[in-house]
């Protein structure tokens, strides 16, 4: 018995020092890779996205736009809403841990039909300028909002960019704080919010490659056509991954990068996450398998549309209920993670049904719902992974804000290896994914911030 347990000792003993040493070799390994410079790969930047018989035939002006819900297709929807089939009931005890609770889906449905007020919401969707111009065979829309200050408070170009399932719409509460001078700051922002191509009233291309670096030449064209050489970034979800993409291809042009999901690799510190990030975050993203559970759980989703984004769209083109459900349940869980044990989801802890509608409409009323999904199977194709751009560093000074629930926590550690010239790491104890319409000042606030430290650095830069 006592040869048995000392051969069971030496096992154990010889199973954790060789996975000491698998993890101290991929540590090396880790940063070996690292250290080696990549080449930035080349894009073109008329590489053409619309239809091959209109090349040379668009019109490259800058066009007012205004959107516009048309009584038929209002009429429309509201028959669909009205007459969805009856719904599964939900199993007993549940909340959202299934996914949208079918008992809460009706009132959503109802306030959808008959109190929402589509009139009204176009007005209000309608209150920044907003424009459409054609770059590389696509219509692009964005909206362009210049602010109202004195000659002598300098103003500032940013462009903010959204993801999935959200759109231009989380920006709307952020936009009179960002274009209005703040206190103890000198400067506003001119703010440029494009849509992500496929994405609302943008128009998708034509056939596959469109991931986020042939975005990036997209967005770069849109903010040289409005006269900026240089400008400032900022995006969360696909916005802050083209963010990324941005600074490690323009790294000349990118004057300051500032994003809430910024990601790196996680593995350094699995097994001595406190050598890595201080320990009253260490729960943010250890133990390793609770993460993966959650990653498991949460994104289903992602696999779906990074495979098969057209066989799951034709559903949610069809069916408003089903939109909504599949879209307000990442506003539900992404928001706080414990909303999945609320019966209604506490979608009205941070959102009104007005607000989240509103997002709604832009994917139904454009039907681009499809288009979007796409998008993920474009940057997890073979084609976008080989340019291999999260193992080249980004120079471009970085500055993250880290929200209590968003999807993953980076500890600075982590980021430096890519974003070397990273300037602050702000961690907070509140909000969730859609960070900018959850809590537009705190967003607006460190945004203000980073900008400030940005022009210190390049200031700094330019003194040595």
């Amino acid at each position: 018995m006592e040869t048995e347990l000392a051969e069971t000792q030496n096992t154990m003993g010889f199973l954790i020092k060789a996975v000491l040493v698998g993890a101290l070799g991929v540590a090396v390994w880790f940063v070996f890779k690292k250290s080696t410079p990549k080449p930035i790969p080349q894009f073109d930047p008329e590489e053409w996205w619309g239809l091959n018989e209109l090349k040379g035939r668009l019109d490259n002006s800058i066009r007012p736009f205004n959107v516009k819900f048309d009584e038929e297709m209002i009429k429309d929807l509201k028959s669909r809403l009205n007459n969805h089939r009856p719904l599964t009931r939900p199993l007993e005890g549940v909340a959202f841990e299934y996914g949208f609770n079918t008992n809460e889906i009706v009132s959503w449905l109802i306030y959808w039909a008959q109190e929402y007020n589509f009139s009204e919401r176009e007005k209000f969707l309608n209150q920044f300028p907003q424009y459409k111009t054609y770059i590389q065979g696509l219509d692009i829309h964005f909206i362009r909002v210049k602010p109202q200050v004195a000659e002598n408070v300098e103003i500032v170009p940013l462009l903010l960019m959204h993801g999935w399932p959200g759109s231009v719409r989380e920006f709307y509460e952020a936009i009179p704080l960002l274009t209005r001078r703040q206190p103890g700051y000198n400067f506003a922002f001119e703010v440029v919010i494009p849509s992500i191509p496929g994405y609302g009233f943008s128009q998708g291309a034509v056939r596959p490659g469109l991931g986020a670096p042939q975005v990036s030449v997209i967005f770069k064209n849109l903010m040289n056509r409005l006269g900026y050489d240089k400008f400032y970034i900022q995006g969360g979800d696909w916005g802050a991954v083209i963010a990324a993409t941005m600074a490690t291809i323009f790294p000349d042009v990118i004057l300051g990068h500032h994003s809430n999901m910024l990601t790196a690799y996680m593995f350094v510190g699995a097994y001595f996450p406190s050598l890595v990030m201080p320990e009253h975050l260490v729960d943010r993203l250890y133990p390793l398998s609770s993460l993966f559970a959650y990653v498991m759980e949460e994104f289903g989703y992602m696999h779906l549309q990074a495979t098969k984004p057209d066989t799951l769209g034709v559903s949610l083109t069809d069916s408003p209920a089903g939109l909504l459900a599949y879209i307000l349940e990442k506003f539900s869980t992404w928001t706080k993670r414990n909303h999945k044990f609320k019966a209604d989801g506490g979608l009205e802890f941070r959102f009104t049904k007005d607000q989240l509608i509103d997002n709604l409409m832009i994917y139904w009323s454009t039907n681009c719902i499809t288009t979007s999904m796409r998008f993920y199977a474009e940057n997890f194709s073979n084609r976008n992974s080989e340019y291999g751009l999260s193992d080249i560093t980004s120079p471009v000074p970085t500055w993250a804000l880290q929200a209590k629930d968003e999807i993953f926590y980076q500890p600075p550690s982590f980021i430096k290896t890519k974003f070397v010239n990273l300037i602050n790491n702000t961690v907070l104890d509140d909000g969730g994914h859609f960070l900018a319409f959850e809590l537009p000042e705190v967003f607006t606030e460190d945004v203000f911030k980073a900008v400030k430290a940005f022009k210190e650095f390049h200031k700094n830069k330019t003194e040595l």
